[in-house]
């Protein structure tokens, strides 16, 4: 079983790229095979052009990966209420997958985490996921994890996930992909 990570802001071990990849860890710890394109991967890829057909090797290498993948996790700080640019520019991207066979994530669990300094940008940017994973033909997991970085400490002093609660949800939603992946495949 393959899941693709994506998420992260323009500085490298943002908040939102560790809470994606401790999902992807999760899920390597119950036997997938996990590939993560981070915050300096994001910020490689131009912006995205669907009149143009040339794509760099990494936007070829996101598309691709994707492409065979069993479940993704997408995750985004929450500014200003939204996705963030970066990451919505990877999600575009995708419009390369609309005429396979499997078009975009159609049938495929998509894990959503949101990052951000405040409640209502959390609970906001999470619902915009969510209608983007549906658009998208996704099956947004039962479980979206929102952290609010002011009101909760999710890291410890080693940097990884200090907060019990979070582990929770971090554990639960890799569960849930990992089932309903197991039910796709």
């Amino acid at each position: 079983m393959k899941i693709v990570g994506i998420g992260g802001t323009l500085r490298d071990g943002s908040s939102t790229e560790r809470l994606v990849a401790a999902v992807l860890a999760s899920c390597e710890s119950m036997g997938a095979q996990t590939q993560m394109f981070g915050g300096s991967a994001l910020k490689a890829l131009p912006h995205f052009n669907p009149e143009s057909p040339e794509r760099t090797g990494g936007e070829r290498a996101l598309v691709e990966a994707v492409r065979q993948a069993d479940a993704v996790v997408i995750g985004s700080p929450g500014y200003h209420g939204g996705v963030s640019g970066l990451v919505k520019n990877a999600i575009d991207l995708l419009e390369d997958l609309a005429k396979d066979a499997r078009p975009y994530f159609d049938g495929r669990p998509v894990g959503l985490v949101v990052s951000a300094a405040g409640w209502q940008a959390t609970g906001v940017t999470l619902a915009a996921l969510r209608g983007i994973t549906h658009a998208m033909r996704g099956w947004p997991t039962p479980l979206g994890i929102a952290v609010n970085t002011v009101a909760q400490k999710p890291f410890g002093p080693d940097g990884t996930i200090g907060d019990a609660e979070i582990a929770g949800a971090v554990a639960a939603q890799a569960r849930q992909i990992m089932q309903f992946a197991g039910v796709a495949a």
